[in-house]
């Protein structure tokens, strides 16, 4: 029987480091509003502007390089070194590809920003945030590669120690460069996006050299079968359906924002506080989530179905419980949590009936992320994506516009209406999880049948 208590400390040690690795992630796109906002309003809105389009439109590609998570994982269990090898090259390979179309959609954000009927004294900033941000792409790209890749071999320290030093040098760059100190001249909004992108740099230079050790046997010999098309069409096929799950989730998050722009500024600022909430909490079983999807993928690629299933359930213990506990903050001390945002009372009485159903909406999101999670452990991204499709597009906005606009909850409805799609998604991804056990569950191929001989890898998780 596998050890439960065991399992359990290796989940925490995976996803404690996952979580401030996240938080340093968003934190990056906090400091660059906070600090821009000290020159306008303008500015500040521009910058908020610019980095939420860049991150809709990232966020496929990242999805995309999560293939890695159970192709290494998966690699890494069966300790199979030359799979690991060929799965992070390829990731190399997938990165540099698909940073062409991501710049390229980086480009026209004028005009979508226009198309959007987003304030036109706002747009000249964001697209020049945007444009700039888009010499940032490649570097980021390349770094998710190393981080998922390394998350999978359980090498997580020098992610934890990139970020923290990035998160330095773009405070640290961001005062120059927006507010021209050190004989710079004063850039603004412009000199905010040069400063993510040197980060950008700096993070992913910083993380090889940091992780050169764990990465040198993988990288310092090219192995032509990384670079032949049909494996990486395959990998692509794993990883393309994460990218639009997530695409789907936040774009569906957004839509709901927008409709709430229809109710005023104050109904705006209410959503944003809950949001905000929600989505610090959310870390936690975002964490648990890659955290499962590495040690489910070890199990399976050990050819150990117990321990994967016992990975399975910790999951979502962990992730779920500790989204129970926040929950019962947020349905007992409503106001309390809004006054930390602002003294303003109507805000604060909008706020306080938003922040009861963020509380239910994020157990939910819990219990969706842990399953995503283990899902991608065991290599299972296609019938995910159709859930999240449904869920989010078919289910939860038609009934966010059904309850905000059509009864007298207003705001309060759009928000029943996450719960509602996020309840679906998370229902159908545990049954999926439960399905495919029941089934029996095998490392996922992509190799050529010729290449599908083990081999020993120095990685052996525990």
């Amino acid at each position: 029987m596998p050890n439960s208590e065991s399992e359990f400390k290796q989940l925490a040690t995976i996803a404690v480091p996952v979580v401030i690795v996240q938080v340093g992630l968003m934190f990056m796109g906090v400091v660059d509003t906070l600090m821009v906002g000290h020159l306008s309003a303008g500015a500040l809105a521009a910058v908020a502007l610019g980095n939420l389009y860049v991150f809709n439109v990232v966020v496929v590609a990242m999805g995309t390089l999560m293939a890695l998570d159970p192709i290494v994982a998966q690699a890494v269990g069966a300790r199979d070194g030359t799979g690991v090898t060929r799965a992070i090259q390829r990731g190399v390979v997938l990165a540099v590809a698909l940073t062409v179309p991501t710049m390229l959609a980086l480009l026209p954000a004028g005009a979508l920003l226009t198309l959007f009927r987003q304030p036109p004294l706002v747009i000249p900033d964001a697209a020049a945030f945007t444009r700039i941000s888009a010499w940032g792409m490649l570097p980021f790209l390349l770094f998710v590669v190393m981080r998922q890749s390394l998350q999978a071999i359980g090498r997580l320290a020098p992610i934890v120690w990139t970020i923290l030093a990035a998160n330095l040098l773009n405070v640290a760059l961001n005062w120059v460069l927006i507010y021209g100190h050190l004989g710079m001249p004063p850039l603004g909004v412009r000199g905010s996006a040069i400063a993510t992108v040197v980060s950008r740099w700096a993070m992913a230079i910083a993380l090889v050299a940091l992780s050169w050790r764990a990465l040198r046997p993988h990288l310092i010999h090219i192995d032509r079968a990384s670079l032949e098309i049909a494996p990486l069409w395959r990998m692509s096929a794993i990883g393309l359906p994460i990218g639009l799950q997530q695409f789907l989730e936040v774009s569906a998050f957004n839509a709901v924002g927008l409709l709430m722009g229809t109710f005023g500024t104050e109904q705006v600022a209410s959503h944003q506080i809950a949001l905000n909430m929600a989505a610090l909490t959310f870390m936690v079983p975002l964490g648990v989530s890659a955290a499962a999807a590495v040690r489910v993928g070890h199990a399976i690629g050990a050819g150990d179905e117990a321990r994967a299933r016992t990975a399975a359930r910790l999951s979502y213990v962990l992730g779920v419980g500790f989204m129970c506990t926040t929950a019962v903050l947020f349905l007992t001390l409503p106001d309390e949590l809004a006054r930390l945002y602002t003294p303003d009372r109507r805000i604060i009485a909008i706020s306080a009936l938003l922040i009861p159903v963020a509380g239910v909406f994020q157990v939910f999101d819990g219990l969706q992320a842990v399953g995503a999670g283990v899902l991608r452990g065991l290599g299972d991204t296609r019938v995910p994506l159709l859930a999240m499709l449904a869920g989010y597009w078919l289910i939860g906005l038609p009934v966010s516009v059904l309850l905000g606009f059509y009864t007298s909850l207003g705001p309060v409805g759009l928000w029943w209406g996450f719960v509602a799609g996020l309840a679906s998604v998370a229902l159908f991804l545990l049954v999926r999880v439960r399905l495919l056990f029941r089934r029996g569950v095998t490392r996922i191929r992509i190799e050529s049948t010729e290449d599908r001989r083990p081999q020993t890898a120095d990685h052996r998780p525990q």
